[in-house]
């Protein structure tokens, strides 16, 4: 297990406000779909159609909130994407039709985007000598917050009334409200002095770029456990529904006691171009193994089951590492918050197409299209070392660039 508190007073405060805001993640991740379909009555297509113009609209937001945050300060813009966003998910007890639905989970998603990279410099500034570990503690707290909001959300979609999901709504926004009141405890962050060059150093950075991509291809491994393994068990599998929560749990598990383990090890660039390889491995025994769990007995279903989620689960930690490590490891301090703002880009894609695509290759095409995703993890694991080492060839001429000039400012 992770160490219950964090060493440092700020630290403590970031990961208690993390908490709050996960459990009313929990809640909303859990059940709310169903309050849009089950108790505003919005039909299920339109529901799709209006998340997915919502997390389009996200991706385009993060970065410019991340410069935001490194520029005017982090403490208080990521206070008031919480705000706004606890006030987006309040209006939804007053939707009953589908364009204001459309405008209040856009407003919520993209509240939701900004916060994470406008809290990329706190983590970094208060996360100590190894922010990445700190990231990855946040993580496996994540992962405890959501799994009691889940819990919670559990007992609304059993009693199933419209007063049960509007208390759910607005104890989600109340979470919200609560982690932003938290942060009033950090001391706040001298945003650091601008360097010479672009305004947009992060879309120009064409090696990070590309890193983003693979991490956003392979971000769509996070799918395959919530998406892909339910329905492959319900229409594939004799294995009995209930393994689908099975599955969950032993994820879930998994990465609250190890992810921080995980990470301590992935400490340069280089250990993390290594454990991305060891990731995209992982993927591609888990996808192959759940694909032989067709057309074969119950036990021997739930047993190759399991196994490859433990297996998929533990690319995830090595991926999860890989992706902290590289992406604050390659992103120059002064520019966190854009830079992690680029780098989200990659798992908002993930997000919004991740879905689809496992859905078309590995249940609508069957058995074959699980060998083609475990594939398509493995060659996105062998292609980030040498992303990796460009990266850092690229990060190392423009820190010869900008030293003559750094150093002719403090003269």
């Amino acid at each position: 297990m992770p160490r219950l508190m964090p060493n440092t007073g700020p630290q403590r405060a970031l990961a208690a406000s993390n908490f709050i805001y996960t459990v009313g993640s929990g809640l909303y991740l859990t059940a709310g779909v169903l309050y849009f379909t089950e108790a505003v009555h919005l039909p299920a297509g339109q529901v799709g159609l209006g998340l997915g113009i919502a997390g389009l609209l996200a991706l385009a937001l993060g970065v410019a909130v991340g410069h935001l945050a490194d520029r005017h300060g982090a403490r208080g813009i990521h206070a008031a994407t919480l705000v706004v966003q606890a006030l987006a998910t309040a209006c939804f007890v007053l939707i009953d039709s589908f364009w204001p639905f459309v405008l209040a989970v856009c407003a919520a998603a993209a509240a939701k985007a900004a916060g994470i990279a406008a809290r990329s410099p706190l983590i970094r500034h208060y996360g100590g000598d190894r922010p990445q570990e700190f990231r990855a503690y946040l993580r496996a707290v994540t992962n405890v917050g959501i799994s009691l909001g889940a819990v919670l959300a559990g007992w609304v979609v059993q009693v199933g009334t419209l007063t049960a999901y509007q208390l759910m709504v607005v104890g989600n926004a109340v979470a919200f409200v609560l982690s932003a009141v938290i942060l009033v405890v950090l001391p706040p962050v001298t945003p650091f002095p601008t360097a010479g060059g672009p305004r947009w150093i992060a879309l120009r950075d064409r090696p990070y770029l590309v890193l983003t991509a693979l991490d956003g291809i392979m971000a769509i491994q996070f799918k395959v456990l919530t998406v892909a393994i339910p329905l492959w068990i319900v229409g594939a599998t004799t294995a009995p529904h209930w393994l689908i929560s099975a599955t969950m749990l032993t994820g879930t598990l998994i990465v609250v006691t190890f992810q921080v383990r995980a990470s301590r090890n992935v400490d340069s660039p280089a250990a993390g171009a290594n454990a991305y390889r060891r990731a995209g491995v992982a993927f591609l025994i888990a996808c192959s193994l759940i694909s032989l769990s067709a057309g074969i007995p119950t036990w021997a279903a739930a047993i190759l089951l399991i196994t490859a989620v433990v297996i998929h689960t533990i690319g995830e930690l090595w991926h999860s590492a890989a992706g902290f490590e590289t992406s604050f490891a390659l992103a120059p301090q002064h520019a966190t918050g854009q830079y992690l703002g680029v780098f989200g880009l990659g798992a908002g894609l993930a997000e919004a197409l991740g879905p689809g695509l496992l859905i078309t290759m590995c249940i609508t095409w069957g058995r074959p299209g699980w060998y083609v995703a475990g594939a398509m993890f493995a060659l996105t694991g062998l292609a980030a070392p040498p992303a990796v080492r460009w990266a850092q060839r690229h990060q190392h001429a423009l820190q010869t660039q900008l030293a003559p000039t750094e150093k002719a400012s403090t003269a």
